[in-house]
């Protein structure tokens, strides 16, 4: 159930990390939730609270309206994966906040937590922003750091960046509720990089030219879960393997279509041409 205040908050998201982050704003004056999860934890978690929502990407003048109807004052926005169109923006007279997980101005777009792995990097962090007709470029309203110690993969991270989110919005909205000036700061231009949308394309490698093993590894917990890093076996496999995609799994896993996850010793020991694939990664 939600606990309606005076305040009317409409929630943008997907995925089931957003849930602590819905869990904290229906104390808040939570009306309506936007998804574009047709179905999944997300939306069964919000049919047993009996939160009201819809599964819109917005392009439906009936969406428009139901978020309309319910006169909002205040949206927040996290995982939403589509655009806010610029009658849904103004609708709301406090604003959308985003939670964003980068430092902005970098990494904006659809694949930050990706790309900070992907790159190495020494720290990341979590960025609340005014949204306004571009991507990811409304002025700053707070931002929190953190360290990366090469280990992080995409699905660990993304969960601790959206907890350290849903701290910092609840903040955000509790003065907002109290009537405190909230302070913006506008964004530097300066360090601005924009990310991709990850395909399933993304995680695939040649064995003929893999990336060289730091890459390698960056990959396998950037693309984990989703899209993963994959390989076709070579067709002239001997035994079970000719043609099975296998995947690449952190902390020295990988998982051979149809089969159960193992370690690379196993699959070394458990395949006649194992040690010869693994070579070719550089992981024998």
């Amino acid at each position: 159930m939600i606990n309606n205040k005076s305040q009317r908050v409409v929630f943008f998201g997907s995925g089931y990390y957003t849930i602590p982050i819905v869990e904290k704003i229906k104390e808040h004056g939570l009306v309506l939730v936007v998804t574009t999860e047709p179905a999944g934890e997300f939306v069964d978690y919000l049919k047993k609270e009996n939160i009201p929502y819809i599964y819109s990407k917005l392009k439906k003048e009936e969406d428009i309206l139901r978020i309309k109807g319910v006169e909002p004052d205040l949206g927040i926005l996290a995982s939403y994966g589509a655009i806010i169109p610029r009658e849904i923006l103004y609708l709301f007279l406090k604003g959308i906040l985003n939670i964003h997980p980068s430092l902005l101005p970098k990494y904006k777009g659809p694949s930050p937590v990706q790309y900070a792995i992907l790159n190495g990097d020494t720290k990341s962090g979590t960025t609340i922003i005014k949204l306004d007709e571009k991507i990811d470029h409304g002025p700053i309203v707070e931002q929190e750091e953190i360290a990366l110690f090469g280990n992080e993969t995409l699905k660990n991270l993304t969960e601790k960046l959206f907890t350290i989110g849903r701290e910092m919005i609840i903040e955000i909205v509790q003065k907002i509720e109290d009537g405190l000036p909230i302070k913006e700061t506008k964004q530097d231009s300066f360090g601005e990089v924009f990310t991709k949308k990850i395909t399933k394309d993304d995680g695939f490698i040649n064995l003929d030219s893999p990336p060289a093993p730091d890459q390698l590894e960056r990959m396998i917990r950037a693309y984990y879960p989703w899209p993963g890093v994959w390989f076709h076996a070579p067709s002239l496999a001997r035994g079970t393997l000719a043609n099975k995609i296998i995947k690449l799994l952190p902390q020295g896993k990988l998982q051979v279509e149809g089969k159960n996850i193992m370690s690379l010793k196993d699959f070394e020991n458990g395949y006649p041409e194992g040690q010869e694939i693994l070579k070719k990664l550089n992981m024998a």
